[in-house]
C-alpha cells in the first residue's frame, strides 16, 4: 500500500490510499537491497507498506478465489493508512 500525502493546504482524503507496486533491486554488497518507486520517481519510504513480494501482480493479488451468487452485486473498497504512535517497551 502507499499512503498518500495531500498537496500543501489541502485536506487528506480518507480512503484515498491505494495498492501500489514498486521494485526492490540488489545494488551490490555495499548498498544491498534497495527499494524504488518508479511510478512516483522516488525511493520507497515509510509511506510504502509491504504486504507481499512477487514477480508480478498475480503473485501478490490481495483477493484470491471466486464468488458465485445470484442477483446484482456491488463492491466498494477504500484504504486509509494512518500512522500509529508506538509505545516504548
Amino acid at each position: 500500500f502507499l499512503r498518500t500525502i495531500p498537496p500543501k493546504g489541502k485536506p487528506r482524503l480518507e480512503g484515498a490510499d491505494a495498492m501500489h507496486a514498486w521494485v526492490k533491486v540488489w545494488c551490490g554488497r555495499d548498498a544491498g537491497w534497495q527499494e524504488f518507486d518508479p511510478t512516483n520517481g522516488m525511493r520507497a519510504s515509510n509511506d510504502h507498506i509491504t504486504v507481499g513480494y512477487g514477480r508480478d501482480y498475480s503473485d501478490v493479488a490481495p483477493i484470491v478465489g471466486v464468488l458465485k451468487t445470484t442477483g446484482g452485486q456491488v463492491g466498494e473498497q477504500a484504504v486509509d493508512v494512518i500512522p500509529v504512535a508506538m509505545e516504548k517497551v
